[in-house]
């Protein structure tokens, strides 16, 4: 499953233009122009019980997604998955957001976040 996983997320990130793939941390990441990243994979990173992507996110999206948790948690009857966004260590502080990956995985949402970054990025430039 974890390699079916990275493949479609190497799939939404390699299909931006611009973006090249290299390893960082020990974990693929997709850079736009080499430089800035915009999608981190997270395959059980320090022992995590998950495997995720982090993404860079505009200005309180993170914390929106993580909300989504409890609302999930509250109504059965919406589509998130309860628990699926996270926080992620180091780049949180910054704004990223962590999506949880597998059975269930909205791949359409989470390509538009990888979208969302890459525009992001790019204008930084």
């Amino acid at each position: 499953m974890d390699e079916q996983v990275l493949v479609k997320v190497r799939e939404i990130c390699i299909g931006l233009p611009d973006v090249s793939e290299r390893l960082s941390h020990g974990e693929p990441c997709w850079f736009y122009k080499g430089k800035r990243v915009i999608c981190m994979f997270d395959d059980h990173h320090h022992g995590a019980d998950r495997i995720a992507v982090w993404v860079p996110c505009l200005p309180g999206v993170a914390a929106e997604l993580v909300g989504r948790n409890q609302s999930a948690e509250a109504d059965p009857n919406l589509q998130s998955l309860p628990g699926k966004y996270f926080i992620p260590p180091y780049v949180g502080v910054k704004g990223w957001g962590g999506v949880i990956l597998g059975e269930g995985t909205d791949w359409a949402e989470l390509s538009g976040l990888v979208e969302t970054a890459w525009e992001m990025v790019k204008a930084k430039k």
